[in-house]
This record gives structure tokens, sequence and C-alpha cells, in this order.
């Protein structure tokens, strides 16, 4: 029962080229779709004035800072597809989905307000979460959670069309915000460019990762993709440099519309300064493509969240009930609920500044690993046939996990401490259950 053992490469291999399972059904182009639709949600809606507001309008040195780090990751997640990587991945895409919810929540009240509707006060956010004001409930952020997990639990194929449809909706609208908003660019407004000096691109690299985070679940589809060899690359790199590409121009447009400080305590950000350029009928549809742009969020890393807790337990590492899959339907539908519901609770009760820094951390951390493990298949297989070779090894690798360590240094010290947290809470469950019920650990590989 070592703690260093591991199961085949080439076994994995083999068993991905099985029949029977999950159904293969993406392509190149799903799943390009499906990381664009996990990236461009609340990081860029939400959080951008967060960062303007600490960075200036360097923000758009934090976004390119932040998209190297994920860049040089890519390359390692392109060619690679262990307990504790799967046990951050949980921490990543469960929350990422509860902290869209929030900002979907947001985005949909600041809809439905132009129409002269407001939820009860009581319903509208977390506890806590608007300070002055008796808030118990999220209702629209549970809502949104059970909704999608409806939608996954029937299948992957009907998830993407509807993924892929509101995909191009929401990349439309962030085209019309920079087509419109260039003409309103004043640029007095990027001077000074860096108000808090390195220290504040920094730290606003740290918590735009989060603008980034998605790309990675694309490798989660690995088993229900018809070419993984050749499509998963393409779908997790080109996901990745078309949103770096928009949110740099995202950036400079709107830090060039107002000044940065103006943007302390707005939930829409992006909205909020087209409204300020007198654009208002723009602002209407970019409430209504953050709507729509977060529902692909969380339905894209709700699905990898399922299947990083299929794969565990497939191999024993949790219960052998959340690998089921459902007789009809072919997905595993108790984990989708299961999860689901977790997660949509988590996002009614528990506000978006409380997820954001957590998410990152966990993240960061998977990211570290992966490209470690990288260094090491590359030694230990050096002749293993590759559809994908991670260039430059063993410097991209390095240059990954210096770059994810780097932002993680910039992380608050509270949110290290709920890290080791929730690093502690998997060790238990790892040396509690999973080392005992390994198929691995057992001689049970399935063959």
């Amino acid at each position: 029962m070592s703690l260093f053992r591991k199961k085949s490469v080439e076994h994995m291999l083999a068993a991905s080229t099985q029949s029977g399972g999950l159904k293969k059904t993406l392509g190149a182009l799903d799943l390009t779709f499906l990381g664009v639709g996990a990236i461009i949600g609340t990081g860029i809606f939400v959080l951008t004035g967060t960062g303007a507001v600490q960075a200036g309008p360097a923000l758009m040195l934090s976004f390119i800072i932040a998209a190297i780090a994920c860049g040089f990751a890519a390359l390692a997640y392109a060619q690679f597809a262990a307990w504790i990587i799967g046990w951050d991945l949980m921490l990543e895409y469960g929350l990422a989905t509860s902290a869209v919810s929030v900002g979907w929540s947001g985005y949909l009240q600041s809809l439905l307000s132009g129409f002269g509707i407001a939820l009860p006060v009581a319903l509208s956010a977390a506890p806590g979460a608007l300070p002055g004001h008796m808030t118990l409930f999220n209702l629209p952020a549970f809502l949104v959670m059970m909704a999608i997990t409806a939608l996954l639990s029937v299948g992957i194929r009907e998830s993407a069309r509807i993924n892929n449809m509101m995909v191009a909706i929401k990349v439309i609208v962030v085209l019309l915000v920079i087509g419109v908003g260039v003409f309103h660019v004043t640029p007095a407004n990027w001077h000074p460019f860096m108000p808090n000096g390195w220290n504040g691109v920094f730290g606003a690299a740290a918590v735009m990762f989060f603008a980034f985070i998605g790309f990675d679940s694309v490798s989660s589809a690995a088993e229900e993709v018809k070419n993984p060899k050749r499509d998963l690359p393409i779908g997790i790199i080109a996901s990745l440099g078309v949103c770096a590409v928009l949110y740099v121009a995202i950036a400079a447009v709107v830090t060039g519309i107002m000044p940065s400080a103006q943007f302390a305590n707005i939930s829409h950000p992006v909205s909020y300064a087209l409204q300020v350029a007198g654009e208002k009928w723009v602002a209407g549809f970019i409430d209504l493509g953050a709507v729509l742009g977060m529902l692909t969020v969380i339905l894209v890393m709700a699905y990898g969240q399922t299947r990083v807790i299929f794969a565990m337990s497939r191999d024993g590492l949790l219960p052998a009930r959340l690998s089921r899959l459902h007789p009809r339907f072919a997905t595993p539908f108790f984990t989708t609920w299961l999860v689901g519901i977790f997660f949509g609770l988590i996002g009614a009760l528990v506000p978006l500044n409380v997820l954001a820094e957590l998410i990152n951390i966990g993240t960061l951390a998977a990211f570290s690993m992966v490209s470690i493990a990288v260094l090491i298949l590359r030694k230990t297989h050096p002749r293993l046939p590759r559809a994908f070779r991670c260039p430059g090894v063993p410097v991209v690798p390095v240059l990954a996990v210096a770059s994810c360590l780097f932002l993680m240094a910039n992380l608050k010290f509270v949110t290290w401490v709920a890290f080791v947290i929730w690093l502690s809470i998997g060790m238990v469950i790892y040396f509690g259950y999973s080392r005992r019920h390994s198929k691995l650990g057992h001689g049970l590989q399935d063959h």
C-alpha cells in the first residue's frame, strides 16, 4: 500500500480506447466552445472592477501576467490528461460554480430591475453580502444551479449544444462592448497607468487569475471526446488564447472610459462603464450577455466537477455509487445532483468575495502539480507516444510551477489557512477511506 503507487500509463491509454462507459460525442470545436464557455464569465463581467481599483489601467498587464501563468500550465495540460490533484480540482470546479452562480444572480437582478421587477431583499443575496440589509438566501443563485444540474444529468451532447449557442452570444456581446466602447475611451483616464505600482498589478493578477479558470476543465472531457489526442490540445490552447485577447481589450476599454477608482463597489463594472459612456442600450445587452455567459461557466465547471468525482470513484478513491451511470442517459446522474445541490447551497449562503480567492489557490496548486507530473512523465516514459508534446521541457513546466507559486504568494493569508484546511480534509478522507478502497492498491485495475 505504498503512498507512491501509480496507475500504469499504458493501462490508462488502453482503457481510454475501450468501448462502453461515457459516450464519445465531442470534437475540437465543442471543446473550444466548452473552454471559452467556462472562461468568459464572472471573472470578466464582475471582477474587472475589483482589479481596476487595485491595478488601475495596468489591469491590462495583470490579465497578461495571469494569462502567461495559465499558458504555461495549458501546455502541460495539453500533454497530461493523483488524488491530491483531483481534490484540488474538486475545490476549483465546485466553488467556481458557486461563485459564478452568485455573479449570475447579481446580473439577473440588474436585468430584471430594468423591467421594474425586484426580488424580496431576504432572497436576493447570501447572509452578510449586503451590509445594512437583512439578506438570508440567494434564491436566483440556487435556482440556476438546479437548472444546470438538471441539464447535465441528461447528457453532455445536449449540454454542449446549448453551451455552443450561449457562448456564441456572449462572445458577440464582448465584441460589442469593445466595438462601441472604444469610441468613448479618453486616454487621460489611463494616467497614472500603475497607481499602486507593481504590487497592485501583481495583486490584481492573483485575483484576475479567476477570470481564466476554466480552460483546464476541457481536460475533464477526455473520455467523451472522439479524438482526444488531437482535439484536447486544440480545445485547451485555442480557448485560452481567444479569451486572453478579449480580456486585455475589455480592460483597455473600460479603464479608458472612466477613472479606475470609480469602479469601487460596482458589481457590474462592464455594463456600468457603458452606462457612464451614455450607451445604455449596449449596457442592457451586456447584462443579458452576462446572464447567458455565466450560465455556460456554471455548466462547464459543474460538468468538470462531476467527471473528476466520477474518475476518482471508478478508481475506488471515493464510494462506488458516485461512478454509477444512469441506464438511459449514460451520465453520473446521482453525482451530478449531489454536487449540484451541495454547491448550489454554498452559492446561496456564501458571499462572492469569500469564494473567489479560495478557488484561485486550489486551481494554482493543481496547475503546479500537473506541471510537475509532466516533468516526471517525460523522465520516466520518454518514448511514450504523444499526440502533443509540451514544448521546452523542462523549462516550460518549471516556468508554469514558478508562475503559479508567484501568484499564490500574492493571495491573502486567510486564503492560505482555508486552503490548508481543505487539504487536511482531503488527507483525512484519503487515509480514512481512499487508501484502503483503492483498486490500484489491491491490484484491481480494470482490464
